[in-house]
Formats: structure tokens, sequence, C-alpha cells
């Protein structure tokens, strides 16, 4: 089973969509970090639906509850179990289609590893409804990454064609969180959502990409050849059940590049070695070169349609036609801003660990 990322800083992700709650174990927290439940709430918060944003209609409270790991308000360097409760999920549309795989869902693949025991019901593990657990952990690794300096932010930066213009991280940390979309820029944000109104209306959905950047993240971060820190990020982001492709730096489009243009120039700065662009990603041979970690998530389409398509009963053994019913978004990427920002908050915590800038007991 593959539950549990990270090799200091682990994290178990637990729950299903429908089942009774949702969760994670954070192993290898240091003691002595002050940690209250608003503080992980205040984080979760960002993830819920909204209307404006193409959200579900399902409203969960998400309130956010610390079983274990912490003692008198500091961690005590026991595993924290940080846990949700799943109180208004509605399973009966799940239920009549139980043998009909939804098309890009992972019912059938699911169907076929598990042997038919899996939990199928909004998709059980594979549900993005578990993303809550990994902005819990998130939360504790954005503490941790605060000894360090290094400040973790995303933005929306596309939905459909619609393309948000360039942001500061100064413009991104004024504008993202005042719009329904996280959008750093205001005016894409007003665009994209009526382009995800007018989706909606048709009984569709869209997809979309968020920009997440890493500052004031040391040199040096990464374990070259098979935990390069570019490797683990992507692995983190993969996680995510509707990311459908990574990119750092100048990404994919460093192969239309001449080297003399994607080469990034050396220079000293304030007596600090700089880059003058980063087409790197702030990355370079799997370790952090000192400039921003920065990456693209491409979020497809939520799969989850009123449109009808065509599907296989697997029960009856024939073809069938399916319009999938219930409570979903027709656009998931704002909710997935909060979850991208948390699962590169993990991976730098683990490394960062890795690399003995967070000690195991703070003072």
């Amino acid at each position: 089973m593959g539950n549990s990322l990270g090799k200091l800083f682990v994290v178990t992700s637990f729950g299903e969509s429908h089942g009774s709650c949702i969760g994670v174990v954070v192993d290898g927290c240091p003691a002595g970090l002050p940690l209250t439940a608003a503080e992980i709430q205040k984080e979760v918060d960002r993830r819920r639906p909204v209307a404006a944003a193409g959200g579900t209609a399902r409203k969960e409270q998400d309130k956010v509850e610390v079983l274990a790991g912490v003692y008198s308000g500091k961690t005590s360097g026991a595993p924290l179990c940080l846990l949700i409760w799943n109180r208004d999920a509605d399973s009966g549309a799940y239920e009549q289609v139980r043998s009909v795989p939804r098309p890009g869902h992972a019912d059938y693949t699911a169907w076929l590893k598990y042997g038919g025991y899996n939990d199928f019901r909004g998709g059980g593990r594979s549900s993005g409804r578990i993303t809550a657990g990994f902005v819990m952990a998130g939360a504790v690794a954005g503490k941790l990454l605060k000894i360090c300096g290094v400040e973790v932010l995303a933005h929306t930066v596309q939905i459909g064609d619609i393309k948000a213009t360039p942001q500061t991280p100064a413009q991104i940390k004024k504008n993202a969180d005042k719009n329904p979309l996280k959008c750093g820029d205001p005016l894409a944000a007003a665009r994209m959502i009526k382009l995800i109104e007018k989706i909606r209306k048709g009984g569709d959905s869209i997809g979309g990409i968020i920009e997440v950047m890493a500052l004031n993240v040391p040199a040096g971060l990464g374990e070259p050849v098979f935990d390069t820190l570019e490797g683990d990020l992507a692995k983190a982001f993969f996680a995510i059940p509707a990311v459908k492709g990574v990119e750092f730096g100048s990404g994919f489009a460093s192969a239309t590049m001449k080297g003399s243009l994607h080469n990034d120039i050396f220079m000293l700065k304030n007596g600090k070695v700089v880059t003058l662009t980063n087409n790197a990603g702030g990355i370079a041979g799997g370790i952090s070169n000192g400039m921003p970690i920065v990456a693209r998530i491409a979020v497809k389409p939520t799969p989850s349609i009123s449109v009808k398509q065509r599907s296989v009963d697997l029960k009856a053994g024939k073809n069938v036609d399916l319009s999938i019913k219930g409570r979903h978004d027709s656009c998931i990427v704002p909710r997935a801003v909060p979850v991208v920002e948390a699962m590169m908050k993990v991976t730098l915590c683990d490394f960062a660990l890795r690399a003995g800038l967070i000690k195991e007991v703070l003072k």
C-alpha cells in the first residue's frame, strides 16, 4: 500500500470520501512546536467549496480535531493524529451505479485492484475529499518551514483557455484569497468565473493550471539521484487525485528554447550567488539552488458531469449510458490551490529535516 509520504516528516493518509472520517497521521514532527486546531482549521477552511467558483453543494463542516501528538499546546514528539468527520455524505446516487464505472474516475481500476471490496462511494480513497488531510499536514509543515524562513504560496493561473497575467509574490499574497478562484489577477478571475458558470449550466466541467512557488528556500535541499527535490515534489503533487501534469521553471517550453536562452546565468548580488533568470525553477541537478522554486500543476476537469456518457455495466456485461447524479464541483481548481501549497510544504519540510535545518526538539 502507498498511503505514506516522506522519509523523516512522514504523512500517512486515512479515510474515504463517504466513510466515517478522513485524516492524517504525521510522524516525525519535532517536539516543542506551538500548535492549535485553530491554526490548522484556518488552512482547511481555504479548501472549502465556493458556489461562485463552481463548488459542490456538499456542505461539510470540516472541523479539525487533534487527537494525539500535542500536549499543553505544543507538539510532544509523538505522532500527530489529525481528523475530520464526514457529516454530509449522501451515498444514494452511488449505490444505483455500483457496477458501472464512471468515465474519468478510478472506479474501474480500483475495482480491479481490490477485487470489488473497495469503498466506491464518492470515489472512496480516490476522491478529492481525502486532500483535506493533506492540507492539515501542510499546516503543520508550514509552521516548521517558518523556522527556515521558507514561505509557500499558490494561485490559479488558468481556467480553460483563460490565462492570468504574470503576478509577483506580493500581488499573489494581496489578491489571491480575495476572489473565489484564488487567482492573483482579479480581472482574469472575473472572466474565469463567467466561464465556469457557463460550463456548469451545460452540465459539464472545466480544468485549469495552478502555479505554486516557495520563497527563501535554502540552497542544497535534495538527495540525488533518486530522491531529487523535483522528483519528490512531483510525487507529492501527483498524489492529488485531479493532477495530470507538473512542470518546473520553464517546463515544457524549455524544449523549444536554445541553451543560450535557457541557461540561468550566475551573478553575485549582495555577496550571494543568484541567477538572472529562473528557467530551472529553483532546482538544478535535483538540488535547490537558492532561487524561488516555481512549479505549475495541471488539474483535469472534474469527471463527474451530468452530460450523458457511455460506460459498461460490469455485472450485466453490457454497454450502457450513464448520466452522473449527485453533488459535484464543476471546477476543482480553486479548491486544489491550498492542497498544492500543502504538498509543497510537506515535501520541503521533509527535506529540511533531512538536511538538519530543523532540529528534532525546538527550543
